[in-house]
């Protein structure tokens, strides 16, 4: 009996169609692959007699009922797929089901299903209305685990501490090791809790040497002459190991240290000096070392001065702008040509020849400065104590404090009108020789008298004091736009006695005005000339109303 074709529907599918018997289509087939090679018309005389034709009329009516019901069934009712679970349809690969009774279960080869397939109910007669079965029973879905929510892990971390590792699923397995990855038992990975990056930086030394030869004029000193060299890189233990080291600037060069050999020969003193300093002795740390030979001599109105001696001080920076240094030095001071009026000054005869002193100091200074040379804001502090033995033992103290006041500027920072103040306060102890007394006069300390003027005079030598009270009072402001020459208006007052006292017939006080000339072209310190006029003084000083400062410098 020839089994009734069975029909799989899907949503998407278009409605069913009765489909023809196996024996049908096996004979169709088998006629189609031998009517192949027949003519037209011989074909269709052969159809005519192996089939019936009531046999094709019956065939006919039942393939019309049988589409009618099946679309009867259908309508209204389209078959859902339930989510998550297989679909009955034929897929490609498995083999094709095979038919043996109608009503048998269905078995088909190859499936994994629990429950077997219970086919739709089979047509008893032709025109019976087709009732559907029940859609068989499988098995729930199994539920995939819920995702783990996106890791917020950056890279790099910006934490410390050790990377939890992430959870592998279960069964992970790395490659080559069978164990579940990461391993366990890893040890902790730390990274740092900033983003870093490695940075290369190619640097090239620019200029750091160089030779100057300059010259300088003023009330103090007369005509000097200057030869420098300079190197602000220098190398001590960078020795050179041939001549082109020499030719080629490697030689001596390279630590950052510095070295400065400095001729400056004149008309009333001669200086000579060399100097070296290393700002960070000890690698980075902040102590830096410095050292210095000179060779000072000095014609003075009443005698004359050689000073040959060296220096050594070692410094700590405690901030970028507090530091304290202690140092130790030696020098032979010899005195000779020494005037001698009325008999001279016991004290100052007995100097006559070569004197040694030797000494240790201490001193803290505080530097805010914005400029070292025409500074408009901050301070400079300095308190320094000396301890003098040798042929004379005796202590000193002093004390300097500069304070700049930034009154008004233009927009873009110049025009600055600044208001300065400044006082020197010192302490020599009674067995101070007088070469090392504290004088006065002059372009540095007073103005409107002449060099060391304003000094206590004995015998018509001026012999200093061991006490001194120096102070200044100064106003700059622009005249040009370009700053290139700026007045100031300042007044001079102080005294230096030989004993700590003040008194107010040698008490000095000189008022005045003044001009200042900046010329790159000479160098960074502006020419100054500058007037005062002396309202109080001592009967024995010597005035000097105009005093001035030109230096050229290249």
């Amino acid at each position: 009996m020839t089994p009734r074709p069975q029909v799989f529907h899907n949503r998407d599918a278009a409605p069913a169609t009765a489909m023809p018997s196996r024996n049908d289509a096996r004979d169709n087939s088998r006629m189609d692959s031998f009517d192949l090679r027949l003519p037209t018309a011989d074909r269709l005389h052969r159809n005519r007699r192996r089939t019936p034709r009531w046999t094709s009329v019956l065939l006919a009516v039942g393939a019309v009922l049988a589409t009618s019901s099946v679309g009867s069934g259908q309508t209204g009712q389209p078959y859902t797929q339930p989510y998550g679970q297989p679909s009955n349809q034929q897929t490609y690969g498995q083999p094709a089901p095979s038919y043996s009774q109608p009503g048998q279960p269905y078995s088909p080869s190859g499936q994994s299903y629990t429950q077997p397939y219970t086919p739709p109910q089979s047509y008893s007669q032709p025109g019976q209305p087709y009732v559907p079965s029940a859609p068989p029973a499988y098995p729930p879905p199994q539920t995939a685990p819920p995702a783990s929510p996106p890791s917020t892990q950056t890279f790099p971390p910006t934490q410390f501490g050790p990377r939890t590792p992430p959870m592998a699923p279960p069964g992970a397995m790395m490659p080559g090791t069978g164990e579940v990855f990461p391993p366990v038992g890893t040890a902790p990975v730390y990274t740092p809790n900033v983003r870093v990056a490695d940075l290369v930086v190619n640097g090239f030394p620019a200029r750091t040497g160089r030779i100057m030869f300059g010259g300088a004029v003023n009330s103090d000193a007369g005509v000097t002459g200057q030869v420098t060299i300079d190197e602000r890189n220098f190398d001590i233990m960078r020795w050179p190991r041939s001549f082109r080291d020499f030719f080629s600037g490697t030689a001596f060069r390279g630590a950052g240290q510095t070295f400065r050999l400095e001729a400056a020969p004149g008309s009333q003193f001669d200086r000579y000096s060399l100097q070296f300093a290393d700002p960070n002795l000890f690698g980075y740390l902040p102590i830096s070392f410095s050292s210095s030979g000179f060779l000072y001599d000095r014609r003075f109105r009443d005698w004359d001065e050689n000073r040959l001696g060296a220096r050594f001080s070692l410094g700590y920076r405690i901030t970028p702008d507090l530091s304290i240094a202690v140092g130790i030095g030696g020098q032979n001071v010899e005195v000779d040509n020494i005037r001698k009026p009325y008999g001279g000054v016991p004290e100052l005869n007995e100097l006559e020849g070569n004197n040694e002193l030797y000494s240790g100091t201490i001193s803290l200074t505080h530097n805010t400065r914005d400029s070292p040379i025409q500074p408009s804001q901050g301070h400079y502090f300095e308190l320094k104590f000396e301890e003098t033995f040798g042929d004379f033992e005796y202590s000193r103290l002093e004390v300097e404090h500069r304070k700049y006041w930034l009154l008004a500027s233009r927009a873009d920072g110049s025009g600055k009108q600044t208001l300065s103040y400044s006082t020197q306060l010192g302490f020599s102890g009674n067995d101070t020789p007088v070469f090392e007394h504290f004088f006065a006069g002059g372009y540095a300390t007073l103005r409107g008298f002449d060099f060391r003027g304003a000094s206590p005079v004995v015998n018509d030598i001026e012999i200093g004091g061991q006490f001194q009270w120096l102070n200044s009072v100064e106003y700059m402001f622009p005249i040009t736009a370009d700053d290139a020459f700026r007045g100031v208006a300042f007044c001079d007052f102080g005294t230096v006695e030989q004993s700590v006292k003040l008194d107010a017939d040698t008490f000095r006080v000189a008022p005045g005005v003044g001009l200042r000339v900046a010329i790159p072209a000479l160098g960074p310190a502006p020419l100054a000339f500058d007037f005062a006029f002396p309202v109080a003084k001592a009967d024995y000083d010597d005035e000097r109303m105009f005093s001035f400062y030109m230096s050229l410098i290249r």
